[in-house]
């Protein structure tokens, strides 16, 4: 479903999309206008079965990058929105932006970021609605930092009590960690019990090391 552009959508309407299932997206960054998703398969990835490689596991233990949460919005957005290898184009227009930015200034959009020697080279946003939690988009400049940055997320969500991490899609580099896919009426069942309760996104101190992430997530 397409939307006017010139058809107001404030926060509180946007989250009210998101506890119906639906999220906005563009055809092009210079699109102003944008449609409303529902997909019949949607993608999840369960808590319970969360996968982490051994290998990125020494990554996570070691503290490669300085993990932040919360710390500069905008430019993990233009990252998620930045040319990349197999995406020439991205759906990341100015209006989603400014929608995001609204929910972020009100506490219900969220960023996880890795930083390198002062420079942000990867990580992840998405939006707190209850006790779920729906990824948007993420980004990498160096090996592995987006990978860092969403097991620093499951280890969050999973010590604030969330109950669902909603990808929208499968990707194989999620596939990876154990997304799957779950038909629309499932999503929506888990959804609805989500938004039961309140989520506490910053259970864990916003700079959390790599070992206590792991320790969160059992991986000792």
């Amino acid at each position: 479903m397409r939307d006017d552009a010139g058809l107001q959508i404030t926060p509180q309407v946007l989250l009210k999309a998101y506890a119906c299932g639906i999220f906005p997206m563009a055809e092009s960054a210079d699109d102003p206008s944008l449609f409303w998703v529902e997909p019949e398969r949607r993608g999840v990835l369960p808590m319970e079965t969360f996968h982490v490689a051994k290998r990125l596991q020494r990554t996570v233990r070691q503290d490669v990058f300085e993990v932040r949460v919360d710390s500069d919005f905008d430019a993990v957005i233009d990252g998620c929105a930045a040319p990349a290898p197999g995406r020439r184009k991205t759906w990341i227009s100015e209006r989603i932006r400014g929608l995001y930015r609204d929910l972020y200034d009100i506490g219900h959009c969220h960023t996880v970021e890795c930083w390198q020697d002062g420079r942000l080279v990867g990580g992840l946003y998405g939006i707190r609605l209850g006790l779920a939690f729906c990824g948007e988009s993420m980004f990498t400049r160096e090996r592995d930092a987006s990978k860092v940055a969403l097991v620093h997320l499951m280890a969050r969500l999973k010590a604030g009590g969330f109950t669902l991490l909603d990808t929208q899609f499968v990707t194989p580099h999620l596939a990876g960690f154990g997304a799957i896919e779950i038909g629309r009426r499932d999503y929506q069942a888990r959804l609805d019990t989500a938004l039961g309760g309140i989520g506490d996104f910053f259970r864990l101190p916003a700079e959390t090391r790599g070992a206590d992430v792991l320790s969160v997530l059992g991986l000792v």
